[in-house]
């Protein structure tokens, strides 16, 4: 993973021609190591590898109960374990530095739309009937795999002397890939080295 990471970088850098390419790291949900570029001033892309939070304990339990293993399976409960978050995303930005009267650095609005793809491992207990008479429990683990569009809005400071961004951002995550229509908010603060 960490290699891959690498790659993912060095690729990125030699590929990239704008001034304002910066990477860093997302604090929030997910949380991800983030690498952003500006096609031109108004346009940029931004990949994210990292981890996303879990979902609420009833998402799991009735997505077992469309799904069970056998047709007389009970749930009992669940574990669930963080997986990888990947999201590839574009943004529309404005300088908004002279609304608030900024002397130094700049400030940025931006606003965009992106993919999602996030990962959850959980391991479901359950019964082959119903619970008690010396009935023992079974357990079956399971990847849980979630896709859709992201949209966002946030701001970007951008520091005059030192090559340093920092941005927080608010935005929305709506699954069409397991449990179509699910919306999920997400947000998050970070820092990005300029390069």
């Amino acid at each position: 993973m960490k290699n891959l990471l690498v790659a993912i970088f060095a690729f990125l850098t030699l590929t990239s021609v704008a001034q304002e390419r910066g990477a860093g790291v997302r604090i929030g949900e997910p949380f991800t190591l983030t690498y952003k570029d500006f096609i031109d001033d108004y346009f940029s892309y931004e990949v994210m590898i990292g981890s996303g939070g879990i979902n609420s304990d009833g998402y799991f339990q009735r997505d077992f109960d469309t799904n069970p293993p056998s047709s007389n399976a009970f749930y009992v409960g669940h574990t669930a374990r963080k997986g990888v978050s990947f999201h590839a995303r574009m943004a529309y930005h404005e300088d908004i530095t002279d609304m608030f009267e900024i002397e130094q650095g700049y400030l940025l609005a931006y606003g965009g739309l992106g993919a999602q793809l996030r990962t959850t491992r959980v391991n479901y207990t359950f019964t082959e009937g119903q619970v008690g008479g010396g009935i023992v429990p079974m357990s079956e683990e399971r990847t849980n795999a979630d896709f859709g569009p992201e949209a966002f809005v946030g701001s970007e400071y951008y520091f005059d002397d030192v090559p340093i961004a920092v941005f927080a951002e608010l935005g929305m995550f709506l699954e069409l890939l397991d449990r179509v229509g699910h919306i999920k908010g997400q947000g998050g603060i970070g820092v990005r080295y300029l390069f």
